[in-house]
């Protein structure tokens, strides 16, 4: 029998059961779908990550306060391992040293706090404020979009002013224009000098719900002079990172009295190695995302073979006409496999379809990325899993013996 009748038997097995056989395509549809859309979800995540990583700047240090470390001088005058060394101003101006540290270029020290401010009977929690100096804004990738940024004879007479970022200059001063513009943070009144230019949000995260002020204004004010929150500090390049990380390690060892057995009270932040981490996690999450959905085309293969074996017993009668006409094996074998694959074939045509209309949604915050791997993967797939889960019911109908067949009710 030549092949194109032995495709006609097919396709005509198809039509005279079209609600099953889009039932039956239906699960590959979910399948293949799923698999392009959650491995898009995915690379979406990574890239957004990254993204936002890459905004702060990939030669970014951030030296923090490490629970638990001790210094020698605080073991000695305790007795116990669990003093901690306070970060301080002069501990960020060591880290600029051109001998100690060559391969640093603005050490930034920052505090933090979370105010109330107000302005004209408008009120806004700030997320973020950040007490620190003018080398900060190009440190962390700040621009400005009007106004002006702080500078250093703020910092030295602790003036009350602030640049604020978009959320507060919208959620207080709407459309109005807020440089000039008085606002009260925790009852305190500042200046507002400038705004700045918008870093977008992640889900819950508005990095544009966010101001700075003078370093010391904020620890007047707000915060005391107590320890710093943080060390923001800028390399030379991207390259420079690492050097600059041991750099900085081994002068705050130094200026905090720690012996070299003992426990580092200090965690210097790599922003070059925050992305190594961020590229092998969203690489894990991809794949266990994509294996899950792949489950489904598992599930949809399983469903092909239930639907042929029906198919098969309810044509047996069918089979057995053929076979005494003189059908050979192969051909009966052909017509039932070629079912199978062929419902595996439309369910993966319209699953990269819907795949791909779906990568076209924002799903839980996350805009995805097309993987065309996934697609071209997804789809061969499908159609494997037709020639695979479709082969034992073809084969049973291969088999089946003209007279039993005939005998068939």
């Amino acid at each position: 029998m030549r092949i194109r009748e032995v495709f006609r038997f097919a396709f005509a097995g198809l039509r005279a059961n079209k609600l099953r056989s889009a039932l039956t395509t239906l699960g590959i549809l979910i399948g293949v779908g799923a698999v392009i859309l959650l491995v898009a979800v995915g690379k979406g995540s990574g890239a957004q990550v990254q993204a936002n990583i890459n905004k702060l700047g990939t030669n970014l240090l951030t030296v923090s306060r490490q629970a638990g470390g001790f210094g020698q001088r605080a073991a000695r005058n305790t007795g116990t391992q669990s003093s901690v060394s306070a970060l301080t101003t002069a501990d960020a101006q060591a880290l600029v040293d051109p001998t100690n540290a060559p391969d640093v270029l603005t050490s930034s020290p920052v505090v933090t706090a979370s105010p109330t401010a107000t302005y004209s009977g408008a009120t806004h929690q700030i997320a973020q404020l950040v007490g620190s100096v003018p080398t900060y804004f190009p440190a962390t990738n700040w621009e400005l979009s009007e106004g002006s940024l702080i500078g250093d004879d703020d910092v030295a007479q602790a003036r009350k002013v602030i640049v604020i970022g978009q959320t507060v200059a919208t959620d207080l001063f709407g459309t109005a224009d807020p440089v000039g513009q008085r606002l009260q943070i925790n009852s305190v009144p500042y200046t507002v000098e400038g705004v700045l230019k918008a870093k977008g949000s992640t889900g819950l995260n508005d990095a544009d719900d966010f101001a700075v002020a003078p370093l010391t204004t904020v620890q007047n004010s707000l915060t005391g002079f107590g320890s710093l929150n943080q060390i923001v500090v800028e390399a030379k390049s991207a390259s420079a990172t690492t050097a600059a990380q041991d750099e900085i390690t081994s002068i705050l060892t130094a200026r905090h009295h720690l012996a070299a057995t003992a426990s580092p009270d200090f965690r210097v932040l790599n922003q070059q190695s925050l992305l190594a981490t961020s590229d092998s996690t969203t690489h894990t999450f991809t794949v266990l995302l994509g294996a899950v959905a792949a489950i489904s085309l598992v599930v949809g293969g399983i469903g092909i073979t239930n639907i042929m074996l029906v198919t098969v017993t309810e044509r047996t009668r069918e089979i057995g006409i053929r076979k005494a006409l003189g059908a050979p094996r192969a051909a009966i074998l052909g017509q039932f496999l070629i079912e199978a694959v062929l419902l595996s074939l439309i369910g993966g045509a319209l699953g990269v379809v819907a795949g791909l209309i779906g990568t076209r949604f924002t799903v839980a915050g996350v805009k995805p990325v097309i993987v065309p791997a996934s697609i071209a993967l997804a789809f061969a797939v499908s159609a494997l899993i037709g020639l695979f889960f479709g082969s034992f019911p073809a084969n049973r109908a291969a088999k089946l013996h003209p007279i039993q067949a005939l005998r068939h009710e």
